[in-house]
């Protein structure tokens, strides 16, 4: 289990936002299934999407993302259902008859070419003079920082330049839609982070409506205005990253974005907002925010997220959703460290505590065998029905 909850970076822009409203969709996915001799990729998938948007696929391996990402750029096509485009019906348009581009994870990029050539490449049957395509690649290297690397080849560059040369390439022909085909995936960690504000930025001042296929967690959340989940061809959940980590509609959704603590639980009462609910691997009732429509003796689950969880050796001042336990394991990542806590009942419930100052090891809020008290605020126990 990775207990390492993601980032929630925010960009910071001067663009307004697009409209999300369905109304004002530019690229609007209806109905769409997709099937491979008989197995169902994509299943009835409707999304739509707003002009200027930074849109993220998420999912694991298998999910239908790239089957979906394929039938946007023609390279597949919809075994039923719609993909319109700008209100134009794409679903049985070819490829190089659609207003989008594809950049693949490869990057594809002609070794033999410098980097203006490979620029350059998907311009040449443009209807442009030479003086003009000379300044739409110069165009395209300033917006990608790139200007003074245009003479270089591929192999004369590093990954993360690359990258940018592939992306520049791209957005030459002005698409209407960007396609991102796990766009980072070839790039170390650090060098990953950087890159995902780099094309969120250049995303901002084109306008372009990108569409991402990933199965990072993190660089969905960087990246995206609003992301898709996407669990065995269907759609799970689309929001914000904030609503799809702090409010997930379903155990799965809770499960696949960032990490969680997850237990089984029976509804108690329902008084105005609030509900307890009985949790046997706790060996308390922990109290939360009730969902819409819920019932005393419903099924239910309770999850709270590692980062919501306050660590202590000694008790603290309410009463209310608190457990004690054991240190039975710790891990030092720098800016937080992670405690796994056996409480009394066998249960073990992973917690991050950020090291908001500097401190010895021996100072640790907590060491191993150490005894301690959990607290989380009803305010941050998810509580789903799914």
């Amino acid at each position: 289990m990775n207990v390492i909850a993601p980032s929630k970076t925010g960009k910071s822009s001067t663009s307004p936002a697009p409209d999300t409203n369905p109304a004002s969709s530019f690229v609007k996915i209806d109905k769409v299934t997709k099937s491979f001799a008989g197995i169902v990729a994509v299943n009835e998938v409707s999304i739509d999407i707003a002009k200027g948007e930074l849109f993220a696929l998420l999912g694991g391996s298998g999910c239908g993302k790239t089957t979906l990402l394929r039938m946007l750029a023609g390279f597949e096509t919809p075994t039923s259902g719609h993909i319109l485009i700008d209100g134009r019906d794409m679903t049985d348009v070819p490829p190089y008859e659609r207003p989008v581009n594809m950049m693949f994870q490869s990057y594809a990029l002609f070794p033999h070419m410098t980097v203006e050539k490979n620029v350059a490449y998907g311009l040449k049957h443009e209807q442009m003079t030479d003086a003009q395509r000379k300044d739409r690649v110069r165009q395209m290297l300033d917006l990608v920082q790139l200007s003074e690397l245009g003479h270089r080849k591929p192999h004369q560059i590093s990954g993360g330049q690359r990258q940018r040369v592939a992306l520049a390439r791209s957005l030459a022909k002005s698409p209407k839609v960007l396609l991102l085909d796990e766009p980072l995936g070839a790039l170390d960690k650090k060098l990953r982070e950087h890159t995902q504000f780099e094309i969120a930025n250049i995303q901002h001042k084109t306008g372009i409506t990108f569409v991402v296929v990933t199965h990072d967690q993190e660089e969905a959340m960087t990246l995206a205005t609003r992301i898709a989940v996407m669990d065995k061809g269907v759609v799970r959940q689309i929001g914000s990253a904030t609503e799809v980590y702090e409010y997930p509609n379903s155990r799965f959704v809770a499960g696949f974005i960032g990490s969680i603590n997850l237990f089984d639980g029976e509804v108690l009462s329902v008084i105005e907002n609030m509900a307890t609910v009985r949790v046997p691997a706790l060996g308390v009732d922990v109290t939360g925010v009730a969902p819409r429509h819920i019932a005393t003796g419903q099924k239910i689950s309770a999850a709270i997220r590692p980062e919501k969880i306050h660590i202590s050796r000694e008790a603290p001042p309410t009463s209310s959703n608190v457990v004690q336990g054991t240190v039975d394991d710790l891990g030092y990542f720098g800016k937080d460290s992670l405690y796994r806590i056996r409480l009394d009942t066998g249960t073990v419930l992973a917690v991050n505590s950020v090291n908001a100052r500097r401190r010895p090891e021996n100072e640790r809020v907590a060491q191993w065998e150490d005894r301690v008290w959990l607290a989380f605020d009803p305010t941050s126990v998810i509580l789903l029905k799914d």
